[in-house]
């Protein structure tokens, strides 16, 4: 904790926390009610509402690639902070005031794609402005970022369903996100520190040497390796409610406690992974979590029983601590020059993991139900561990 309370007396750290926590705070009051408010209150059928979701999440990984290019290249990163945080209010707002089936699509391919830049964005503007730190603050600093995430996530849903009880639909939910966002552009407006003057990088080379470096094949293979521990989380999400609900016997109120559990635990895990990570590599601490995650997903396809997957909860709730937290600090260094491009690599995992983990879903599921796909999973994640320690071992 000291750690982080010295982190937080940086300028830009502290706004980067408070801004990553508003991010979060929209995710998390809209996500857990946005398929119900789509499909059963605005009418869009399944089918659509998958295709949706793939378009958007694609949109996304463009669209943040394409701001961290331009804003590294601007040399600032206030002007591009405050213009999707516009977006953001524009896209939830629009939900709220407008809803409809059209404009959900359109927000959620628009605006909204354009504001999940800020994730990453974020990231890349506290690394680049935190260059004169020692290895061991930027991994306190990267600690500190994605756990506010998480902790928006723990008192969000809760807080948004409690304050709209008994209300015909959850809506609402959006107003509330519009309201955070707005928060957070205006804490970028008014507290984020202007750009030292020599920090600003040369534009002496056209944008595609830029764009060329993300298709490196020693980078597409790290990239690859992340995404392929980071499906485990994807699948676990898919195959937990549906076990536990099923062969284990249990009901919804188990997967709210079980899925608040986690939560709790990974907030508290990180600290332990921030501290472990300084004493041994990080590819080897990625490899153990695999395995330990497999462990957990083993556990979790074998469950019979409610009390077996909260006891399996434990292993799999610090596993996925170092699943959230170690790649971020993994793919902000592979283009150590280009902070803001480097930080979009996030949401390229994202969106490779979220695919890989719908395919290893299907794939296992046909193979053994849902806890062939738990399996599967957890071995396609010790790969992709393996993949990453194979790569830095050979400097490749």
């Amino acid at each position: 904790m000291g750690d982080i309370r010295a982190a937080l007396r940086h300028p830009v750290v502290r706004l980067g926390a408070a801004a990553i926590f508003l991010y979060g705070f929209a995710g998390a009051a809209t996500s857990p009610f946005q398929s119900v408010v789509a499909i059963t209150d605005l009418g869009l059928g399944d089918r659509a509402y998958a295709a949706l979701i793939l378009i958007a999440a694609f949109a996304n990984v463009a669209l943040s690639i394409g701001v961290g290019l331009f804003a590294d290249r601007l040399g600032s990163y206030r002007m591009p902070l405050l213009a999707v945080s516009v977006a953001g209010v524009l896209g939830y707002g629009a939900i709220w005031l407008w809803p409809s089936a059209a404009m959900f699509v359109l927000a959620m391919i628009g605006p909204l794609a354009v504001f999940h830049a800020i994730n990453p964005l974020l990231f890349g503007t506290v690394r680049a402005r935190t260059a004169g730190m020692t290895v061991r603050e930027v991994e306190t600093v990267s600690t500190l970022m994605r756990m506010m995430i998480s902790l928006a996530w723990v008192l969000t849903p809760g807080l948004v369903a409690l304050a709209l009880r008994g209300q015909p639909t959850m809506l609402p939910a959006w107003a509330i996100a519009a309201g955070g966002v707005a928060v957070g552009g205006v804490l970028i407006a008014l507290a984020l520190p202007p750009e030292p003057k020599e920090a600003r990088p040369p534009a002496s080379h056209p944008a595609s040497r830029d764009l060329i470096r993300l298709v490196a094949p020693g980078l597409l293979a790290r990239v690859l390796g992340v995404a392929l521990v980071s499906q485990v989380l994807h699948v676990n999400a898919a195959v937990l409610p549906l076990i536990v609900t099923g062969q284990a016997g249990g009901t919804s109120e188990d997967i709210g406690l079980i899925v608040g559990l986690v939560a709790v635990l990974e907030a508290v895990f990180m600290l332990v992974w921030a501290a472990l990570i300084r004493r041994v590599s990080l590819s080897a601490a990625l490899l153990v979590t695999a395995v330990l995650y497999m462990v957990y997903l083993l556990a979790l396809a074998h469950a019979v029983a409610p009390w077996q997957v909260y006891a399996a909860s434990l292993v799999g709730g610090f596993a996925a601590a170092s699943i959230i937290l170690l790649p971020l600090g993994y793919l902000l260094g592979l283009i150590e020059d280009r902070p803001a491009l480097s930080a979009s690599l996030i949401a390229v995992n994202s969106f490779a993991g979220a695919a890989l983990g719908a395919g290893v879903f299907a794939a296992g599921t046909a193979i053994a139900a849902y806890p062939g796909a738990a399996v599967l999973s957890g071995l396609a994640g010790v790969m992709g561990a393996a993949l990453i320690a194979a790569l830095e071992r050979r400097g490749a």
